[in-house]
């Protein structure tokens, strides 16, 4: 079955495989997410806290004081509070983004098989639903449900089961198919057009790793830029409080009544400290095995061959 999987790919264009695609994204998306892990857990208490509001949550002044409450609160440890389901299911989570572009890719091509920007982006919104549904959904809402009660793992993934039955971890679907929907649309569109002009200016096959982890970095914030709000109303969707709104129009509602247009940037500094660099090890992981595993198996056919 690798063989098979493995000769398939070397007559492909490289990364199409879904198989190898979901591999390398699934390896990619694990070291991401441990990498990044800190800033995303002073997102998240960012986005929560209602401006000016005493709403049971401790009030945080930036990123760093995020980081210095949580420590004095809960220790070192306390910086990595809901890593576990997001390490656990970041391997599926990214082997099922890569994998879904690979697999939508031939529904979007043009007829002579080419991908457009705006196909592209298409095809990561695809993509980006795909996972949302998929993996995405329970992940998200189990993390910010121990973030935001302070709770391990296993107890506080215990309690919500408990209290809310299974509707407790996919609350927020709809702006979770949202936000990942449009982050993949556009990170996509971005690393797809931002390696063709690379290539084309360099004249070689494929991106070395720095220019592979500037590319990720590029889409990494294009994407925070472009979302963002989206990102507010489903962390506030999935929080412990969410039943305060009636749906996700009243979440809205409700920020931009309150809080204003910047009430949906909450944690946009944080994510950024995030997303960017996080991105930028994604899609150069992802690159460097795609490559590593072409060139293997080009240099097994080359021995069948000799």
């Amino acid at each position: 079955a690798v063989e098979s999987t493995l000769s398939r790919f070397v007559t492909m264009k490289k990364s199409s495989d879904p198989l190898v695609a979901g591999l390398a994204g699934a390896i990619g998306g694990g070291v991401e997410a441990s990498f990044t892990w800190p800033t995303e857990l002073a997102k998240t208490h960012l986005q929560l806290q209602a401006s000016g509001k005493v709403t049971g949550h401790p009030h945080y002044n930036g990123i760093l004081d995020c980081w210095k409450q949580t420590v004095r609160r809960s220790g070192v440890g306390g910086l990595y509070r809901g890593l576990t389901p997001i390490l656990i299911m970041s391997f599926p989570k990214a082997g099922v983004r890569f994998a879904g572009f690979s697999m939508y890719r031939p529904f979007f091509a043009d007829k002579d098989g080419k991908m457009s920007g705006w196909r592209n982006f298409a095809c990561g919104l695809c993509a980006g639903a795909t996972e949302a549904v998929l993996v995405v959904t329970p992940q998200e809402t189990l993390k910010v449900k121990l973030i935001d009660g302070n709770a391990g793992f296993l107890k506080g993934t215990a309690n919500i089961l408990r209290t809310e039955g299974i509707r407790g971890i996919y609350q927020g679907l709809v702006p979770t198919i949202g936000k990942q929907a449009s982050n993949q649309g556009i990170r996509f569109l971005t690393f797809t057009e931002y390696k063709k002009a690379v290539m084309n200016y360099t004249g070689a096959d494929n991106l070395n790793s720095l220019q592979s982890l500037g590319g990720g970095m590029t889409a990494g914030c294009c994407s925070v830029l472009g979302n963002n709000p989206i990102d507010t109303v489903k962390t506030r969707m999935q929080g412990i409080h969410a039943n305060q709104y009636k749906n996700t129009l009243d979440c809205v509602m409700s920020t931009l009544r309150n809080e204003g247009i910047r009430g949906f940037y909450k944690g946009a500094l944080a994510r950024m400290g995030r997303v960017v660099p996080g991105q930028g090890v994604l899609f150069m992981t992802y690159e460097k095995i795609t490559q590593v595993i072409e060139a293997a198996v080009k240099r097994d056919q080359e021995a069948k061959r000799s």
